[in-house]
């Protein structure tokens, strides 16, 4: 009989070009120990080395997607990251780029480090239950595992202030208005959207795929696209960068060839 303390903190699995990974602590509400961050860590590691998958979703078992650190560990003083590995940062995602998209599938709360690794992610599904927060300022706490640092990229920045300064949760239908959150379904549809909108981006060419992403990231933190001197570096020298990589790519010559020829295009990532 497997329980809680036998079974794996993360489950990983591939469906179609996805790769799955569900958080797998219900009873602690997935709260984020050493064995969840090792676990996760190690799925994404598994993903972005496997060309057969192209998008990556996280989500969780029970009601809840993360109700953020384990407490009780960090009660006993025990760490919570991945042995070995910090570099990875916080449930073993939140400081760990890989190419390939990540979508969140958020089940229920995702509060504290939670919406740190809703965060990390790329695309954001949301259920009607689920809930968003950064508690931790009612706990004498600070939101370090990149809620501090990635809220106001994303959201505007009274909106951020709002959730970092208050500790206050919001629901998926406000952070959706906000711009946290892609999309908002029914509970009971979750994991569908999720792998639907996984789907539709697995479709296209991965390299285009792979570099579009790091590109959007990399204008995100640099400097203005007007003005080559800024102090963030001129983003279109990346553009370039990666333009050469993809258009000469061997998918780069497949899509047209698809298109013209009218038929579903064969990518190779090459």
């Amino acid at each position: 009989m497997t329980t809680e303390a036998t079974a794996p903190a993360a489950r990983y699995e591939t469906r179609d070009g996805v790769g799955v990974i569900t958080l797998n602590r219900p009873e602690a509400l997935n709260a984020v120990n050493s064995a969840l961050s090792s676990a996760v860590g190690e799925a994404l590691e598994q993903a972005a080395a496997d060309p057969a998958v192209r998008v990556v979703v996280i989500t969780g078992t029970g009601r809840a997607f993360c109700a953020g650190a384990d407490l009780k560990e960090l009660a006993q003083r025990r760490p919570v990251d991945a042995p070995g590995h910090p570099e990875w940062g916080f449930a073993g995602i939140v400081r760990h780029w890989i190419d390939k998209p990540v979508i969140a599938a958020v089940n229920g709360f995702a509060m504290g480090g939670g919406t740190e690794i809703v965060l990390a992610c790329d695309l954001v599904v949301a259920a009607e239950s689920a809930t968003f927060g950064l508690p931790e300022v009612r706990r004498g706490l600070i939101a370090a595992g990149g809620g501090v640092v990635r809220l106001q990229r994303q959201l505007p920045l009274r909106r951020a202030l709002e959730l970092a300064l208050t500790g206050e949760p919001v629901t998926a239908a406000t952070a959706c208005e906000w711009g946290l959150v892609n999309r908002v379904v029914p509970d009971g549809e979750l994991l569908a959207a999720a792998l639907d909108l996984a789907g539709r981006v697995a479709a296209n060419a991965p390299l285009s795929i792979q570099h579009s992403k790091r590109m959007m990231y990399r204008a995100a933190a640099g400097g203005s696209d007007w003005d080559a001197t800024w102090s963030g570096g001129d983003p279109w020298d990346a553009n370039e960068e990666a333009t050469r990589t993809v258009f000469t790519s061997a998918d780069a010559l497949e899509g047209p060839r698809a298109f013209a020829e009218k038929r579903a295009p064969r990518w190779s990532g090459r």
